[in-house]
């Protein structure tokens, strides 16, 4: 009586390697959560509306504030001009910003290219809506598409490309030549674009994430996915918006409403202030981010890791293979949190089809006594595994 999609679907990853570190008492660097609880201000922010505010439903879309402040920030930061009352809708999460968009625009047979490594909601969402999903597997260490790859993937059939930069588990940032190569395939097919952005805020080396909503002949095929819990850092909050053109805004807030229909009303008015009145954290904080990804990255190449080049999100990804390592990613990761105390997630696990098996995820959103622990221990784990 389950339907097919759902019938056995495993355990998340996530949740495993989590359960796992609870069990083992280790050092958790595989779910993608910060140590720290966030930003002060806008948490009391928050508070405020809490005790002083309505808590009752606010409007379906999200509340005009929160509406107006997600497009101020979009404006500041992209140079993006949104209407808050005809394109912005809020969201309880970012991957019920996808359901809505999955739900709303895929029909039944239409096909959906997918690029791999990918999140794990994408499939059972896209294959629920009745999506055919066309998987295209990028490899390490650049994990970048071609024109070749386009070719095979795009068809007559092509309803929908789901697009995810910076891109998570590898920590990438899709380069302009990239994102012109997907809006030329979007327009000549006459395909929407559906692009979860929610590392966008998270690039270093002064890099500048571009939305591909940005780039010619995509404003009004683009449904961009954005989250406030990534932008500050409270992956709890679940807060998410979705950005469209009033026509595809129309049918997103239709599946939106009849799958949470709002989203807690303090929350919206903290985000709200946030982003309004804590401008200084989106400098502070992917700053922060870097130099924790400077300092885990040194530890581990000191250790004998190959790392991988992170060019935003919260991961940075070792090469087991080149660092003298024999074990696939999933053997590794469970004698890492076993034997050695630290939670790492393979990122085979991201991968439908034909996996890279020898690249593992590790998060270093966390503080420093934390990360100089966590090296430490992986240092055995590859003084024992290594050859």
């Amino acid at each position: 009586m389950v339907h097919p999609v759902f019938d056995n679907l495993p355990t998340t990853i996530f949740e495993r390697m989590s359960g796992l570190s609870r069990r083992h008492g280790a050092i958790n660097l595989g779910q993608g959560f910060p140590d720290d609880q966030g930003p002060l201000p806008v948490r009391e922010a928050a508070a405020r509306a809490l005790i002083e505010g309505s808590n009752q439903y606010p409007p379906m879309r999200g509340l005009p504030e929160l509406r107006a402040a997600v497009a101020g920030h979009y404006q500041r930061a992209h140079g993006l001009s949104l209407d808050p009352e005809t394109e912005i809708t809020v969201t309880s999460g970012a991957t019920e910003a996808l359901a809505a968009a999955f739900l709303s625009l895929i029909s039944p047979g239409d096909e959906v290219v997918l690029f791999q490594p990918l999140y794990d909601a994408y499939l059972p969402l896209v294959r629920r809506a009745g999506g055919v999903p066309r998987l295209v597997r990028l490899s390490p260490p650049e994990w970048r598409f071609d024109r070749a790859m386009l070719e095979a993937a795009f068809s007559d059939r092509t309803r929908m490309v789901v697009l995810n930069s910076p891109l998570n588990p590898a920590g990438t940032v899709a380069p302009d030549e990239d994102l012109v190569l997907l809006a030329e395939f979007c327009v000549r097919h006459d395909v929407l674009a559906v692009c979860d952005e929610v590392w966008e805020a998270v690039v270093f080396d002064d890099r500048r994430h571009r939305p591909l909503m940005t780039f010619p002949g995509m404003r009004e095929r683009t449904v961009k996915i954005g989250s406030a819990g990534k932008l500050f850092g409270m992956t709890g909050w679940k807060v998410g918006f979705l950005c469209a053109a009033p026509a595809l805004t129309r049918a997103l807030a239709s599946a939106h409403q009849f799958l949470t229909f709002t989203t807690p009303p303090n929350l919206q008015a903290g985000v709200a202030w946030g982003l309004d009145n804590h401008r200084a954290w989106f400098d502070a904080m992917p700053a922060a981010l870097q130099r924790s990804r400077d300092r885990l990255t040194a530890g581990l190449r000191a250790a004998g890791y190959v790392v991988l080049e992170s060019q935003g999100t919260y991961f940075l990804n070792v090469d087991l293979t080149a660092s003298g390592i024999v074990l696939d990613d999933v053997a590794f990761c469970e004698r890492c949190v076993a034997e050695f105390g630290v939670a790492a997630i393979p990122v085979s696990a991201f991968f439908a089809d034909n996996p890279v098996t020898n690249v593992v995820r590790l998060c270093f959103a966390k503080t420093d006594e934390t990360l100089d622990a966590a090296i430490q221990r992986l240092a055995a784990a590859r003084a024992a595994m290594g050859r």
